[in-house]
């Protein structure tokens, strides 16, 4: 066959797959399925424990925002990993957290990649879910050990959330996450253009509204959450869109909280795959990620908004913690009772 001939195949293969793969909004009651019930039958750490990977001298909100909205929507347990001068800074917002100073920058070289993986992934048995990125920063160290966690990871076959500055590393190294079906990328549009780039994407050459897909199909089936006026979230196969009214302002810190709202549905997910309590098995366990990345949407847009209606310009990253409570009893409804 001609080149001319395939590139008309292609395109044709393209409007097909257009056409077949229209947006949609999930049964929420599927997404409540995943939420573990408020019972006495379960012992702490059964609601989920979490992973955070990321945290460096100049950036110590971002870590802190991930886990405590994974605290505040219901993870039992949420541990930071961070270099010595972001762990003593992060430990004085809460008490909550369990702060581990393991990373190290590249200035730091008394401590090999290989030392600081190695502590680090001395906890994967107390973990379920890993959140990878926030307030990492590009020293070629905090990337490095990242990047080795990661692929740690994957061995043990764990959920790995990639945000902000892990997505710098993906961008870097593809194949840290490629063909991981277990890993969730959340971009913002900058971020969403340089994965496109990265991976050979024209976005011009495609309708807007199937790129997520085109990415996912690209990273070989991974989940892509990309954010924006709507959220389209795509497995390659289909493409889930979020549409619950958010807030007008936009502050640095947001994404931070559905990295760690999306860490906690993950961890939901995999005590829900588990059976650690009962339910009716009407989650099939390859929609998990979809079904926990649309729930994590929702609900940061909600906490957004409800923030927003208080604040207006004056609100801060900070106003929507305290939103995150009564966006899950939205979306939870009666759930929340049980």
């Amino acid at each position: 066959m001609n080149s001319g001939g395939l590139f008309i195949m292609q395109r044709a293969a393209f409007a097909l797959f257009s056409v077949t793969m229209p947006s949609r909004i999930p049964e929420i009651s599927k997404v409540r399925q995943l939420i573990p019930p408020l019972s006495g039958e379960l012992h702490k750490g059964q609601a989920g424990r979490v992973g955070v990977i990321g945290g460096s001298e100049d950036y110590t909100g971002a870590p802190y925002f991930s886990a405590i909205s994974a605290m505040k929507l219901g993870a039992d347990l949420c541990h930071v990993f961070c270099e010595p001068g972001a762990g003593t800074v992060i430990k004085t917002y809460s008490p909550e957290l369990i702060v581990h100073p393991y990373m190290r920058t590249s200035d730091k070289s008394y401590t090999s990649v290989s030392d600081i993986v190695s502590r680090v992934t001395s906890t994967f048995s107390r973990l379920h879910v890993l959140v990878v990125g926030p307030g990492l920063s590009r020293d070629t160290a905090m990337q490095d050990s990242a990047r080795e966690i990661m692929l740690k990871a994957r061995e043990k076959n764990m959920a790995i959330v990639v945000d902000a500055d892990g997505l710098f590393l993906v961008q870097q190294h593809p194949e840290t996450v490629k063909d991981y079906d277990k890993a969730v990328l959340t971009p913002n549009v900058v971020e969403f253009k340089r994965l496109c780039e990265c991976m050979n994407i024209n976005a011009k050459e495609h309708e807007q509204d199937t790129l997520a897909a085109q990415l996912s199909k690209a990273f070989g089936g991974v989940t892509i959450v990309q954010k924006g006026k709507v959220d389209l979230i795509s497995n390659g196969k289909e493409v889930l869109r979020c549409e619950t009214e958010g807030g007008l302002r936009r502050v640095g810190g947001q994404g931070d909280i559905l990295s760690g709202t999306l860490g906690t549905f993950l961890a939901w997910g995999k005590l829900y795959e588990d059976g650690t309590w009962d339910h009716g098995n009407e989650v099939d366990p390859k929609d998990i990620a979809m079904l926990a990345a649309w729930g994590a949407c929702s609900i940061t847009r909600d906490s957004s908004r409800r923030a927003f209606q208080k604040y207006g310009r004056a609100m801060l990253t900070s106003h929507m913690l305290e939103e995150i409570g009564a966006a899950y009893d939205k979306l939870a409804g009666d759930q929340s009772k049980i």
